[in-house]
């Protein structure tokens, strides 16, 4: 609720400090006084359009202070906590603007912009006036309204969740079809891609084995070409050159020639001849040539590599690194793609399928949907029966007898259709017979719109989200009977509710449990506007001079001592 309001040079103010208490706070005083002054300062504190004309003649600035006790689970509370915030239980909304029209807003002393300013003064306060009237004449609040005072919250619930199930199965069933025409799309490719992968069949690991493999051919490949070569060399038939095995074996018989000319057929002198040690080394040289080229010719039909291997080896590695190229992966990741292109190719055979299941779970949910919608539609309908009649029970004591309320319940098309169901609410009004039904504002005068305004809110209190409520003369153009059953309705919304009325009305001012006199007065040439909290005295006084005007009489005070101890019954 609203616990203060300090205003700091507010057009006839200079200073001014009031205090609220719970229950029903009422604001007197003579027309002009300034009683109007205060409700536009508690407007610019709740975040109403800063005007420079609100600064007080000779100041700098004005400024408007706004203090609210609120429980812990009220949604102010929340939206200090949601913004960052200084959170307590208490929430302070403050005001400066200077006269070039310039602002500041400041929520618990911290600034924040004037928008969110207005969000706090929108849950806080309500105002109901002859030119300002918020709230219920919005019809966007109306359903919420109309289910808060007669629905049960186990129906809007079950609305609710049902509508999220709905929208989850549209949601995948969408994304299953725009997944099919995608791969429709891609069918020829995927199939192409899948077939050749298939026939790729990469594996784990391949290119580190081939690689391998690859090296170790090289190499063998290598070794061989070096024993070929030295082969070639030992036995080499080029007509240029002569092998070495061929010059040894030339040596030799020139030398064993040479023996035999020299010594004859004699076996010891040919074994004592000088050259006999140089031809058994050449016999030896050539023994050991003969040798090596038989361990080379082995070794060379032992080692020497397939010559297809190595290009079937380098073929593979080049195709897997080819199609790896091709799909902007590595060539280790070649069997997870084969895999999940089968898997595409697969869900793609599959999906016709899957978007039938889909579409199956989708108009399910739609059904369970529509039958809670039409649950929660049946119960608007009776709740707005119960609020009719209600309100066709306070309307005559408002002198209202002649209007006619409704609740006007309209199905919306699927494309409206939301998390709180099927159809939206109106609250319309005829003021006269024959009168079609209208919206509030349209159809209603100043006057008959305040009480019509009071009187839903005295059967819609429970449901009010607002825990301040102001009420700027809505007893005005009435009095006698009416006046009083307008301080009676005022009376019994202020036991749920704060509420706050400036009036001209002694029956309705003899309602209040706290009362303020707001007056103008002369302080060194210049007028400004005050404000006093009345004791009981003074507040028989002020009923007294709101009945016989500026001579009170003692017929007005007992007047006004009957008001008040017959408000007090």
């Amino acid at each position: 609720m609203l616990t203060a309001l300090s205003l700091r040079n507010v057009v006839l103010i200079e200073q001014l400090d009031l205090t609220f208490g719970h229950g029903l706070t009422v604001l007197t005083g003579e027309t002009g006084a300034g009683k109007s002054i205060l409700l536009d300062g508690l407007a610019l504190a709740l975040g109403a359009r800063a005007e420079p004309g609100l600064v007080r003649t000779g100041a700098n600035q004005a400024s408007a202070v706004a203090q609210f006790q609120l429980p812990a689970d009220h949604p102010a509370i929340a939206l200090l906590a949601e913004q960052g915030l200084p959170v307590g239980s208490e929430i302070l909304l403050r005001r400066v603007v200077t006269t070039d029209g310039r602002s500041q807003a400041f929520v618990n002393d911290s600034p924040v912009s004037v928008g969110l300013l207005r969000r706090f003064g929108a849950l806080l306060v309500e105002v109901q006036g002859q030119h300002e009237q918020m709230g219920l004449l919005n019809s966007a609040t109306h359903l919420g309204l109309l289910d808060a005072f007669g629905v049960p919250p186990a129906l809007r619930v079950a609305v609710a969740e049902a509508w999220r199930r709905w929208q989850e199965a549209e949601a995948a069933l969408a994304t299953a079809r725009e997944a099919l025409v995608a791969a429709e799309r891609d069918r020829e490719w995927l199939t192409h891609a899948v077939d050749e992968l298939n026939r790729l069949a990469p594996e784990a690991n391949e290119e580190e084995r081939l690689a391998d493999e690859r090296k170790r051919l090289q190499q063998k490949e290598k070794q061989a070409e070096a024993i070929g070569a030295a082969l070639t060399e030992l036995s080499s038939r080029d007509r240029r050159s002569i092998s070495p095995a061929t010059a040894l074996r030339a040596a030799s018989r020139v030398l064993n020639q040479l023996i035999l000319s020299t010594s004859g057929s004699d076996a010891d002198t040919e074994m004592a001849h000088p050259v006999a040690p140089a031809l058994a080394a050449l016999e030896r040289a050539e023994e050991a040539i003969a040798e090596a080229e038989m361990l080379l010719t082995r070794l060379l039909e032992e080692t020497a590599p397939d010559p297809r291997a190595l290009e079937a080896t380098e073929e593979r590695l080049f195709a897997l690194r080819a199609a790896a190229r091709k799909h902007h992966v590595t060539v280790a990741d070649l069997p997870a793609l084969a895999e999940n292109l089968r898997a595409q190719l697969a869900a793609l055979q599959n999906s016709s399928a899957d978007v039938a299941a889909l579409a199956s779970a989708a108009k399910k949910a739609r059904e369970s949907y529509c039958e809670a919608a039409a649950k929660l539609a049946e119960a608007r309908i009776g709740a707005a029966r119960r609020l009719e009649q209600q309100l066709a029970r306070e309307l005559p004591s408002l002198h209202l007898e002649k209007a006619r309320f409704f609740v006007e319940i309209q199905p919306l098309t699927e494309a409206d259709w939301s998390n709180q169901g099927t159809e939206r609410a109106r609250f319309l009004i005829a003021t006269n017979p024959g009168q079609p039904p209208g919206p509030l504002a349209r159809v209603a005068s100043g006057g008959e719109l305040s009480r019509l305004m009071l009187a839903l809110k005295v059967v819609l209190v429970a449901a009010l989200p607002i825990p301040t409520l102001i009420f700027d003369e809505v007893d005005s153009d009435i009095g006698g009977a009416t006046a009083a059953a307008v301080g009676e309705r005022l009376a019994r919304l202020a036991k749920r509710v704060q509420v706050l009325v400036i009036t001209h009305s002694p029956q309705v001012a003899a309602r209040g449990d706290s009362h303020w006199h707001v007056f103008k007065r002369n302080l060194n040439g210049r007028t400004i506007t005050e404000a006093r909290a009345l004791d009981s005295a003074s507040r028989r006084e002020e009923i007294a001079r709101m009945l016989a005007g500026e001579t009170i009489t003692e017929a007005a005070r007992a007047a006004a001592t009957s008001l008040l101890g017959h408000a007090t019954l």
